[in-house]
C-alpha cells in the first residue's frame, strides 16, 4: 500500500494562511505606495539631486552627466524604491501582526504615522537627509545610529502604549526615545560644496515624499487587512 501523504496540522495551516495574507498586504500596499513615492521623488527630489550633482561636478572640474534623461538610472531607481517599499510594508504589518493590532483604514493610517516617526522623523533630528556634494561622514556609523534610533523610537512608542499600567512605563519610554539623541549622531567632518538653500530644499522634499509613502502604505494596508478579515 502506498502511504498517504501527511496533511498539515490545523495550526500549521493557520500560520501559513496568516503569513500568506500578510505577504499579500505587504506586496500590494508596498508596491502601490512605493510607486507613488517614486513618482513624487522623481518630480520633486530628483531635480534637486541633479542640481547638486552639477555643483559637485563643477567643484571637480568636470561636466555633469545628463542624469535627468538617463532611462536606465530612472528604471533602476524605480525598481529599488518599490522593492524597498515592499520591505518596509512587510516590516510594518509584520510587527502589527505580532502585536495582534486589528487594522482598518484609520488604524492603518496611525500605524503608518508611527512608521514615519520611527524611520524618518526621529533619525532626521540627528542625521537629516543630504544631497550629493555634502560630506556625510562615516557611512557605517551613520547607518548604525539610524538603525538604533529607529528601533529605540519604535520601542519607546510601544512602551507609551502601556503607560496606563504604571507611571514608570512612560518614564522608560521617554528615556528610550531620547537615548540616541543623548548619545548624539555621528558628526560630519567636511564642508558642503552645495548651497545651504539647496540642502534645505532637499531635506524638505525628502521628508514630504516619505510622509506621503508612510501614510499611504498604512492606509492601503489597513484597508486590505480589514477586507481580509471580513472574508470567510
Amino acid at each position: 500500500m502506498t502511504p498517504a501523504t501527511p496533511r498539515a496540522s490545523p495550526a500549521t495551516s493557520r500560520v501559513l494562511n496568516r503569513f500568506t495574507k500578510l505577504m499579500q498586504v505587504a506586496l500590494l500596499a508596498g508596491a502601490m505606495a512605493g510607486g507613488v513615492q517614486f513618482a513624487l521623488q522623481h518630480a520633486f527630489v530628483r531635480p534637486i539631486i541633479a542640481e547638486a550633482e552639477r555643483y559637485e561636478a563643477a567643484a571637480d572640474g568636470e561636466h555633469a552627466a545628463p542624469a535627468d534623461n538617463d532611462l536606465q538610472r530612472t528604471a533602476l531607481t524605480a525598481l529599488a524604491t518599490i522593492i524597498g517599499a515592499i520591505g518596509f510594508a512587510a516590516l510594518l504589518f509584520g510587527i502589527a501582526s505580532i502585536l495582534e493590532i486589528p487594522l482598518n483604514i484609520s488604524r492603518g493610517l496611525l500605524l503608518g504615522l508611527v512608521g514615519f516617526a520611527c524611520v524618518v522623523v526621529a533619525p532626521a533630528l540627528g542625521l537629516p537627509a543630504e544631497p550629493p556634494g555634502v560630506d556625510a561622514g562615516d557611512l557605517q556609523a551613520r547607518q548604525l545610529w539610524w538603525l538604533g534610533t529607529a528601533v529605540a523610537t519604535g520601542g519607546g512608542i510601544w512602551l507609551l502604549m502601556r503607560t496606563a499600567r504604571a507611571w514608570w512605563w512612560g518614564a522608560a519610554a521617554t528615556l528610550l526615545i531620547a537615548l540616541p539623541h543623548l548619545i548624539g549622531a555621528p558628526a560630519s567632518d567636511g564642508a558642503a560644496i552645495v548651497p545651504d538653500e539647496l540642502i534645505r530644499r532637499f531635506q524638505v522634499a525628502s521628508i514630504a515624499t516619505n510622509a506621503v509613502f508612510w501614510l499611504l502604505v498604512g492606509m492601503v494596508g489597513g484597508w486590505l487587512t480589514s477586507r481580509q478579515q471580513r472574508q470567510p
